[in-house]
């Protein structure tokens, strides 16, 4: 986001409200999320044979187990998401174009 702040800024002085400026960020890391969410469930269940020696007493395709961990990835990744998105509608429009 350090590097959007002009960006930002600009859609700021325009008129962009902070629900609009929150949901432009969440948006594209929402996209990285479920991405990489689908790439690693893809892995776990194609590498399913290898991950069984890792795993003790759970079976590497339990639902539970990967939604539970599914849940905990997404928590931690909207988190990641929210801080700097909460910095970004703070940008004061003036100092982000004279920034540049």
């Amino acid at each position: 986001m350090a590097q959007r702040t002009s960006e930002i800024g600009l859609r700021i002085a325009v008129g962009a409200a902070t629900t609009d400026i929150l949901r432009l960020v969440f948006s594209q890391g929402g996209k990285l999320i479920i991405a990489g969410l689908g790439v690693g469930l893809a892995l776990s269940l194609t590498l399913n044979r290898f991950l069984r020696s890792y795993l003790f007493e759970i079976d590497p395709t339990d639902s539970g187990t990967l939604a539970a961990a599914c849940s905990l990835l997404i928590v931690v990744a909207g988190a990641a998401i929210w801080i700097p998105a909460r910095r970004a509608t703070l940008v004061d429009p003036v100092v982000a174009l004279r920034y540049e």
